[in-house]
């Protein structure tokens, strides 16, 4: 049997974080007032802010699956996954306890760790880099 290929492993992982940012995306939908305590002071209009991030999260799911919106939604959904770093922030350090949401650092600590391989995992999903699987330079 063969070993999965870097194309394979890249289809897989788009698959995988489509289907998690549809998911996430209709809960930004369904539950945006339990988020709005999530929300930094400082964000205008936090509700839309909460509406629209749910609408782009289904949407940059639905362009990592399409061909021509791939590269396109991989860049949004790597800045997505910047832009929600405030909120994930106040959310860990501000004690804020959202229903059905851990308030440990158990919880905590390994998302805000985790962030930056979401904005790693869009783009070499959405195939705009190649590290650290790519072919090595001499």
């Amino acid at each position: 049997m063969r070993e999965p290929t870097p194309e394979t492993w890249r289809r897989r992982l788009r698959y995988a974080l489509a289907l998690i940012y549809a998911g996430i995306g209709i809960v930004h939908l369904v539950a945006a007032d339990a988020m709005l305590l999530l929300m930094p002071d400082w964000v205008p209009a936090p509700r839309l802010v909460i509406l629209a991030t749910g609408l782009c999260e289904i949407a940059g799911a639905i362009g990592l699956l399409t061909r021509s919106l791939r590269r396109a939604a991989a860049i949004g959904l790597a800045l997505y996954a910047v832009c929600v770093y405030p909120a994930n922030l106040k959310h860990a350090f501000d004690a804020v306890h959202v229903d059905g949401i851990p308030d440990s650092w158990w919880y905590h600590g390994p998302r805000l760790a985790f962030q930056p391989v979401f904005v790693w995992a869009a783009l070499w999903a959405g195939g705009l880099i190649d590290w650290p699987f790519g072919a090595r330079r001499r």
